[in-house]
């Protein structure tokens, strides 16, 4: 089994890394008991804004992660994905300029479907990469525990992304612990250095 790339490893971390970044940042907002534009407004939608991006390029580098024989079901997946991204960025860029916004409104359809898009397509990656041995069941389930909180209230954002960084974490490691690819390389390892220890004997 080959290891995850190091575009995966990163992402897998960064992108909910920033997402909490928004969380947070939101929260301090809000602490005169408004939000609007200003420096912290402004910082945190565009930790919001780079946060999709990224989600989205993560979707699109695990894909190749999924056995072929799912790579179609992976890349309507991943596909999904990036759409509900696009409608995040969509909105993020409206909220960051009034004339875009009034320019080019998200359509109405979309401001249900992008999330949903978003959801859904995440949690079949991780379902494929369950059965792929990529990350452990508890990855979608956490996963989804961290969507339904942000879902419930906005205001759950900061331990929602701290329960998205959890689900994604397997992601971060080079390679799964115990995976079969590891067990091989490591037992082919031995054998080569008992063939050197005779042949130096």
């Amino acid at each position: 089994m080959p290891s995850n790339s190091a575009t995966v490893r990163h992402l897998a971390m960064e992108a909910p890394v920033l997402l909490l970044a928004y969380g947070l940042l939101r929260l301090i907002d809000g602490l005169d008991g408004a939000r609007g534009p200003g420096l912290v407004w402004t910082l945190a939608h565009m930790m919001f804004f780079a946060a999709m991006v990224l989600f989205g390029v993560l979707a699109a580098a695990v894909r190749p992660l999924v056995p072929a024989g799912a790579r179609t079901v992976a890349t309507v997946a991943a596909g999904a994905v990036v759409a509900g991204v696009a409608c995040f960025l969509w909105v993020i860029a409206g909220d960051l300029s009034v004339a875009f916004r009034e320019a080019a409104p998200l359509p109405e359809p979309l401001w249900i479907a992008g999330p949903l898009l978003f959801s859904l397509g995440l949690l079949a990656l991780l379902g494929l990469l369950v059965a792929a041995r990529r990350v452990p069941v508890w990855s979608p389930l956490l996963l989804g525990a961290g969507v339904a909180a942000i879902i419930i209230d906005i205001d759950f954002l900061p331990p929602a992304a701290l329960i998205l960084l959890a689900a994604l974490s397997p992601l971060a490691r080079p390679a799964r612990e115990g995976s079969a690819g590891t067990l091989v390389a490591t037992e082919n390892g031995r054998r080569a250095r008992g063939e050197r220890r005779i042949i130096s004997a």
